[in-house]
């Protein structure tokens, strides 16, 4: 069966739709990319980027553009739309993704790294120019991510546990600012009512996920999927008794961390340990 064609003949990929709405908006109203940013008192080129399909942008432009251009939440609406799109992320993610954005709870151990979801644009930056991207996809990948932080805003956000052995609060960015900004947000985070923080320090020894990072995330029709990842591959599983397996190691190793006040506590004795940049 051939593609449907959109009505309009406007795209329906999602980011690209959102380039084109706002193109299509400004073109209309007779502005030039200089008018519309003296009018929104931002850069003319935040608003070339936006509709070249360069960026996204934030949620407060889009609400901005809403307003200058009376749509009445729409731009907003398509923002949303092309922010949690997964087709933005590299292909052998996407179902993941896409089962992300879905989940009613997730449950999260992480043995090297802090997850996407609770990092800091410094902090994405780094892990994805440590594994080899770099140029356009990396600001794209960036992006991506940084949208995916969404998930855990808002009143109606899912549950997120995490549980984070002490290794990756060990492994600081190699700007003492950037690092500290991390922890800070880590603390934040960890201070919201749907987030639960604990540290698994060194001194627990052993465990059954001592080199497995992964996630659960409880789907709305109740079934349970898990997501491994590694540095060079990520696996979804989805078959019961490997999830179930992995469900047990995963408790285990809550049984050894340390409780969320004490691991908010871990997180504020590392904050204080962070150099302080040179004055100039």
């Amino acid at each position: 069966m051939p593609p449907r064609t959109a009505v309009t003949g406007r795209s329906q990929e999602p980011r690209r739709r959102f380039a084109e709405e706002l193109r299509l908006l400004r073109t209309q109203r007779g502005e030039s990319l200089r008018q519309l940013g003296t009018a929104l008192g931002w850069d003319a080129s935040l608003f070339g980027k936006l509709e070249s399909g360069q960026t996204l942008g934030s949620p407060e432009v889009a609400e901005a553009l809403d307003q200058h251009y009376g749509t009445a939440g729409l731009l907003l609406t398509l923002w949303e739309l092309a922010a949690g799109d997964p087709t933005q992320f590299k292909e052998r993610y996407r179902r993941y993704m896409t089962l992300e954005a879905e989940a009613v709870s997730l449950w999260h151990f992480g043995v090297s790294t802090v997850h996407g979801l609770m990092q800091t644009e410094e902090y994405v930056r780094a892990v994805l120019t440590a594994g080899g991207t770099k140029g356009d996809e990396l600001a794209r990948q960036v992006e991506a991510r940084m949208g995916r932080r969404e998930l855990l805003s808002g009143e109606n956000a899912p549950p997120f546990r995490t549980i984070l052995s002490e290794a990756v609060l060990r492994t600081s960015l190699e700007a003492p600012q950037e690092w500290k900004q991390q922890l800070e947000h880590l603390a934040e985070l960890a201070g919201r009512p749907h987030v639960t923080l604990h540290v698994l320090p060194h001194a627990a020894g052993p465990h059954g996920l001592v080199s497995t990072d992964v996630m659960f995330l409880r789907l709305p029709e109740g079934r349970t999927v898990a997501y491994t990842e590694n540095a060079h591959r990520g696996e979804l599983i989805e078959e019961s008794s490997s999830v179930e397996r992995l469900q047990r190691a995963y408790d285990a190793v809550r049984d050894l961390a340390l409780s969320p006040a004490e691991s908010r506590k871990f997180v504020m004795r590392m904050l204080e340990e962070v150099p302080c940049e040179p004055s100039t």
